[in-house]
């Protein structure tokens, strides 16, 4: 036994003087080559948010535009590892992907290409591999996830004040029935809707929520038919963990149709397409990440292995409020950010 602690101990001194070993001379702003590899393109809130996330972060460093090579439409499979390849030979310092499903590809391609720093966005089991030049990193999108529930719960006291719930949307149990619409019941997706159910409860208590998934993290029509089961099924504030319009647009259509009902989006504000229905969207500000892994590189620094932040460090906000939002909202979503 102590024999086997010792070999594990000696393995664990050899992963970490290679992270250490991995940090190498700074780079010239001018020379810094960043890749990126989306899941869906810019017409996805999602990967437009990471985008604007790391052209933000590269303005921000003196980084030139064209320093970036953008991959888009990559799915969760073998065209993912493929991808990096083709960035990596290409000549790019650091890749990101940003897509949960990405990440076996990422470690392969990390393994692959040790002298390039490879950052899977969202992934969760970096530090078991022992990559010197594998990453993981995920802002706390549970605290923005909690504070959006925070508003539908206002939203639903004003409807309760003003006798405005519709009948279909107390179930049997008296409480209020809320939706959401989920892309995979994944750890990610059941964090953020579980700190959403806890803001609205926060607010008033007896609510339940029903959760549909449509296994897809970018599926326009099923998001929106995902949308509209629930408010058939009397749901009448629906948020999302999906990267589409799809749920905003129904809700909105529902609205028009004389329907009281609101919602809540993610990514990127929903006023756009939902200028009546949408209260807010949870949201991460991607740049803070993205400034602070170039800034590494730049300086010859090892990127941290896991990081995630939040509130305190602007990873993550809240939307603008929509004029629907109830009476106060702004004051109690200052109380519970600070």
């Amino acid at each position: 036994m102590k024999k086997l602690f010792a070999m594990l101990l000696a393995l664990c001194m050899v992963a970490a003087l290679g992270g250490a070993a991995l940090a190498a001379e700074p780079i010239a702003a001018e020379d810094l080559i960043v890749g990126m590899v989306c899941v869906e393109d810019e017409n996805s809130g999602y990967d437009y948010a990471h985008i604007d996330g790391v052209e933000t972060a590269m303005a921000n460093l003196g980084i030139p535009a064209e320093n970036l090579i953008l991959k888009v439409d990559i799915p969760e499979d073998e065209t993912c590892y493929d991808a990096i390849v083709d960035l990596a030979e290409q000549g790019c310092d650091i890749v990101f992907t940003d897509s949960y499903g990405h990440q076996s590809y990422a470690e392969q391609a990390a393994v692959d290409y040790p002298d390039v720093i490879v950052v899977s966005m969202t992934g969760d089991y970096a530090w078991t591999t022992g990559l010197p030049n594998y990453k993981n990193a995920f802002p706390h999108t549970f605290e923005s996830r909690y504070v959006s529930g925070v508003v539908a719960g206002m939203k639903l006291q004003e409807m309760i004040d003003n006798d405005e719930v519709p009948e279909t949307g107390i179930n049997d149990n008296g409480n209020y029935k809320l939706g959401y619409v989920g892309a995979y019941p994944y750890a990610e997706v059941v964090s953020g809707y579980t700190a959403y159910y806890l803001g609205v409860k926060s607010v008033v208590e007896n609510v339940e929520m029903d959760v549909r998934f449509t296994n897809s993290w970018y599926d326009p029509i099923g998001e929106a038919a995902a949308a509209d089961a629930l408010m058939a099924d009397g749901c009448f504030i629906i948020s999302q963990h999906a990267d589409s319009t799809g749920a905003p647009s129904a809700v909105q259509a529902a609205h028009e149709a004389g329907d009281p009902v609101y919602c809540v989006g993610y990514n990127i504000s929903m006023l756009s397409v939902a200028p009546d229905a949408a209260l807010t969207s949870a949201s991460n500000n991607w740049s803070v990440f993205y400034t602070e892994a170039l800034e590494h590189m730049l300086n010859g620094e090892e990127l941290p292995t896991d990081w995630s932040e939040g509130y305190a460090a602007g990873a993550n906000y809240i939307t603008d409020l929509g004029e629907s939002c109830a009476e106060g909202t702004a004051e109690k979503v200052a109380e519970v950010e600070a």
